[in-house]
């Protein structure tokens, strides 16, 4: 007589978990108490039910909730620490058909990924997240996690949590139902038979949702970890019902999905010569060949470039642009720009390094061979780096020559001024890349470098803004203005 089987493992899993380390092949390893191998089944029956395996992507980060891909039969991907989110994002972008749940527990979703997972549910990314709450890190010892009640003891928390001095547990439904976006929050326990039955129809209202692309929705589950808390199984479900419940209520916090129309967002570009357009811009000069080289003698040693002045002034561009002429002409070249508070309204600056041999540093900190300061205050807190013999070119709109020089070459015109002459003070880069080419040609270039100074300019201008056509008419005027207006007033090799 053969077996009738009324109630069977869901197709939602493997039939046997061979991927599961040990002998045993048939259960899950879950400790008696815990709530993931529950909430294992729920997720797995509403796979099978909604007929969406070929289409479900688990993503599991670190802690117990990785050990998912040992059971799920559907796709999976073990992410790092606290970032399911942003991968869930990519996934669900890509492929808007695809159906992303995120299953987290609160040391990895309250804690290290708080952010990622706010972020995403602010922007209604087309997620179902699944919360482990049980109040502690359950697979790395039993520390403290965000969760925590109030005077519960933990290995990090002996005396019991302090709300003074580590605060109050994270109440993440509550802060997630708060944002605009999403579009459902509920918050379960799993514990007694009622309670799983509630637990069963909102891990299946949220993959509905995904299903039909309503945007993001949190199921948090109050879930047991026994072992880190020494309780059995009945005592672990006394403290989900009568404390963790009381401090974190159960229920429905935000349900808007019937109200919102299903997502969409623009068609992804895939068609791979579409792609390589975007990505490897067409060639908008010829250049040279790869076994060209600039003929000057200047050449054959490392040029080391400082680059400094206020946030808006072009100082990072500028820097771009003559690193962009140096590679057109194969030269190896570095731009290492800084960032930071300087930006805003302060000291901005940029390093370039051109040499035909390898680059051992793109940091310029000293003996700087070119130092163009485009004010006064970059020009004092830089001036220190310019080699003795170095050369200065420095925009006498914003500052003025120091009298302390004494070897070094000094290049100098209103820069800036004349870049407001021509409507944007954005242009004083290419005027001060005119006085570059002045400099050059007076003091290194040989005559067939000179014209081609020129000419790698307007190329360099064309790979840079090459779909802006009125950009690269512009900068190419400012920088024969500069040309024009670029004058030595110091050169001591010359007296």
């Amino acid at each position: 007589m053969a077996d009738k089987i009324l109630y069977g493992r869901s197709g939602g899993f493997f039939p046997t978990f061979e991927r599961r380390p040990g002998p045993v092949k048939t259960n899950m390893h879950y400790c008696p108490g815990c709530g993931h191998g529950i909430l294992h089944k729920l997720i797995a029956e509403a796979i099978d039910d909604f007929g969406i395996k070929d289409k479900t992507i688990i993503i599991a980060p670190v802690g117990c909730a990785v050990f998912s891909y040992y059971y799920f039969d559907c796709f999976g991907i073990s992410v790092p620490h606290g970032r399911a989110p942003a991968v869930g994002t990519g996934l669900s972008r890509a492929n808007p058909e695809n159906i992303v749940l995120s299953y987290q527990g609160d040391g990895d979703l309250a804690s290290i990924g708080f952010n990622q997972i706010i972020q995403a549910a602010n922007r209604g990314e087309n997620l179902a997240v699944f919360f482990v709450n049980n109040a502690v890190y359950g697979m790395t010892g039993g520390q403290m996690a965000p969760t925590t009640l109030p005077g519960q003891k933990t290995q990090t928390s002996p005396l019991g949590r302090s709300v003074t001095n580590e605060g109050y547990p994270l109440k993440v439904s509550e802060t997630v139902a708060a944002l605009d976006a999403p579009v459902y929050v509920e918050r379960v326990a799993l514990s007694t038979v009622q309670q799983i039955r509630k637990a069963r129809l909102a891990v299946r209202k949220a993959i509905t949702n995904s299903i039909e692309r309503r945007g993001f929705s949190l199921v948090e589950c109050l879930s047991g970890c026994p072992v880190n808390m020494k309780m059995g199984a009945r005592e672990m479900n006394e403290f989900l019902d009568n404390q963790m419940s009381r401090y974190f209520p159960l229920g429905v916090y935000k349900d808007i999905a019937d109200s919102r129309d299903p997502l969409t967002r623009p068609t992804g570009i895939f068609e791979p010569a579409q792609v390589r357009e975007l990505l490897y811009p067409v060639k908008v000069a010829d250049g040279v060949s790869d076994s060209f080289r600039n003929p000057s003698r200047i050449f054959q040693s490392e040029r080391r470039i400082k680059l400094a002045g206020s946030g808006g002034q072009g100082v990072l561009s500028l820097g771009h642009m003559l690193a962009t002429m140096g590679k057109l002409r194969n030269f190896n070249v570095s731009w290492l720009p800084s960032y930071g508070p300087e930006m805003r309204g302060g000291t901005a600056n940029c390093s370039v390094v051109l040499s035909r041999d390898p680059i051992g540093s793109p940091v310029v900190d000293r003996e700087c061979k070119l130092l163009i300061a485009l004010n006064q205050s970059s020009l004092e807190k830089y001036l220190p780096t310019l080699k003795r013999n170095g050369i200065l070119l420095f925009d006498e709109s914003n500052g003025r020559c120091p009298e302390q020089l004494e070897q070094q070459v000094v290049y100098t015109l209103p820069a800036s001024d004349l870049a407001k002459q021509l409507g944007d003070l954005k242009y004083a880069n290419s005027v001060l890349l005119g006085a570059v080419a002045v400099m050059m040609c007076d003091l290194f270039l040989d005559d067939e470098d000179k014209a081609d100074f020129d000419r790698v300019f307007e190329e360099a201008i064309m790979d840079c803004f090459h779909e802006k056509e009125q950009v690269i008419k512009a900068n190419i005027r400012a920088f024969y203005i500069g040309r024009e207006n670029a004058r030595c007033i110091r050169n001591p090799n010359a007296e």
